[in-house]
């Protein structure tokens, strides 16, 4: 799931980006939560206690702690976060090398510079997505947003979390492929095979005991007994990468 904080001391230009990010995040089919703030005593409150944020969106010209001020303070917890500065001003741009900046977005530009600027920074983040044929036509998914794959009567069934402002809940897309070749695609992206029918996300395992994989979305998949033990061992290897 991403995570975007908006700093700006201007109400509409808040809403404005948080509209535009909205737009984006939902036609990409990402995941995500974003929080607003309107000053940057304000945003560094919440972010030095609790939220280490992937994407900052920060207005250059706030009264008391400017963008760039707040940028300096992000830098010394976090070193990952992507810092965009919003303007009015394009006079900045030596301070912002200084934080690292990984763009600058004129206010007047907002339409267009939002969406360019998401597509460099997701590239950068290299958030992976697969291509499947599916029965209703090929598409491409984040990994991150496949729950499970459960193999029947020939078929695979992806059971895909749809997570964004305008459509929630589980969506199921139905291929004619082996679970075995599935398994071969996803595999070194995090997923387990726990069951003969069962390729699993171990990003949403919460946890595996009494031969049960128990996921974060309160569903609950079987393990066999003879597959139980190692199937333990991956997960705990995998949790312990992280």
């Amino acid at each position: 799931m991403l995570q975007i904080a908006i700093c700006d001391d201007e109400q509409y230009y808040r809403k404005k980006i948080q509209s535009l990010l909205e737009q984006y995040l939902d036609k990409q089919n990402i995941d995500y939560t974003i929080q607003c703030y309107h000053s940057g005593e304000q945003f560094l409150n919440q972010y030095e206690n609790s939220v280490k944020y992937d994407i900052v969106f920060l207005d250059i010209s706030m009264k008391d702690l400017n963008g760039i001020q707040t940028a300096a303070r992000i830098r010394t917890f976090y070193s990952t976060t992507f810092v965009v500065f919003v303007t009015a001003f394009i006079d900045y741009a030596l301070e912002g090398y200084k934080v690292n900046a990984v763009r600058y977005i004129m206010k007047d530009t907002l339409n267009t510079a939002i969406p360019e600027c998401m597509n460099a920074i997701l590239q950068k983040m290299q958030i992976a997505q697969v291509t499947f044929p599916f029965m209703d036509g090929e598409k491409t998914l984040y990994t991150d947003n496949i729950l499970y794959i459960e193999s029947k009567k020939h078929k695979s069934y992806f059971y895909y979390i749809q997570s964004n402002t305008t459509q929630s809940g589980i969506t199921i897309f139905q291929i004619y492929k082996k679970l075995d070749c599935i398994e071969e695609t996803l595999s070194k992206h995090g997923f387990l095979r726990i069951h003969k029918s069962y390729l699993v996300n171990m990003k949403h395992i919460c946890k595996i005991s009494n031969d049960t994989a128990f996921l974060d979305t309160s569903e609950e998949l079987p393990i066999p007994r003879l597959r139980y033990q190692k199937v333990k061992e991956l997960f705990t290897a995998y949790k312990g990468m992280l």
